[in-house]
């Protein structure tokens, strides 16, 4: 059991909470009845999700056993047999479908889109350097239209922008790693002869200036100080500087950055800052009365 629960990747499923970011900057908090479908759909797409990387270690199990860690993943070690993996893969497909389907059609077409994007990147987008990340960071865009769906909420331009751009600063770092273990002799990934350490320092670099700029501009701006009726939002940039230069340091000092997923679960700054981030925002925006 521990081998098929591996083969889902629920450490992964951190990044589907921002699934629930559209109703917590919509007003939709305290609204139990959106709360408890997005609940549903956030479920149904972690099932979904890890079909998704079901597919993808399906697809590269061969290339993952030269990798020094991909290797003890289940199908690259051998623990569990191809066929039984497919299995699982259909099985947490169709549920995922069913749960996301029961709550909201668009939300649905939304999870067909990604799905649909993430078989064209295990068999062809993520061979291609720069076109791979870019099709990650879409992946963290889809998730917040799932999310908007369920209660009918309009996503910013800034949200969109500010999470795309986010998602290719870590989509960068995790490419890093690739090239670090390129230049060891071990050469995971086809798309890493695109990559060199100055391109990715440099792309990283611009990346975070970008993200941050980004931020004080949304924090700034009358439309959204209107919208959450508070001329201190700005006071938040504090962790969200926090958060990119810690992740720097995880990836540049400490070279660590090739899951960014289980780097936040590990990195017990990088959870400080973000449940500042959050609290700060809600006692602004919720609390403010």
């Amino acid at each position: 059991m521990r081998n098929y629960i591996e083969l889902m990747r629920p450490h992964q499923y951190i990044k589907n909470l921002l699934i629930f970011f559209p109703a917590f900057f919509g007003f939709y908090f305290f609204h139990t009845d959106v709360m408890l479908r997005t609940g549903v759909v956030f479920l149904g797409f972690c099932m979904m999700a890890s079909a998704v990387y079901i597919m993808n270690d399906y697809q590269d199990r061969e290339d993952d056993r030269k990798h020094p860690e991909k290797s003890n993943r289940p199908l690259a070690a051998g623990t569990v047999s191809p066929s039984k993996a497919l299995t699982l893969m259909a099985g947490l497909f169709f549920t995922g479908l069913i749960m996301i389907g029961a709550v909201n059609t668009q939300s649905l077409y939304f999870t067909l889109i990604y799905f649909v994007l993430n078989i064209a990147y295990t068999f062809r987008l993520k061979h291609i350097a720069v076109v791979d990340i870019v099709v990650l960071a879409l992946g963290f865009v889809l998730r917040l239209y799932i999310g908007a769906q369920i209660g009918g909420i309009e996503l910013s331009m800034w949200i969109n922008l500010m999470t795309f751009l986010l998602a290719l600063f870590l989509g960068l770092a995790k490419r890093r790693t690739d090239v670090l273990l390129a230049e060891e002799g071990h050469k995971v990934r086809r798309a890493i002869d695109g990559y060199n350490l100055e391109f990715i320092n440099a792309a990283m670099t611009m990346m975070a200036s970008v993200v941050v700029v980004a931020y004080i501009f949304y924090t700034i701006s009358p439309e959204i100080q209107t919208k959450y009726s508070s001329q201190y939002l700005y006071l938040t940039v504090i962790f969200v500087l926090l958060g990119i230069l810690r992740y720097m340091q995880i990836t540049f000092v400490e070279q660590k950055s090739g899951n960014p997923s289980k780097v936040l679960l590990k990195d017990l700054f990088l959870q400080l800052t973000i449940l500042g981030w959050v609290t700060t925002f809600f006692v602004m925006i919720y609390l403010k009365k």
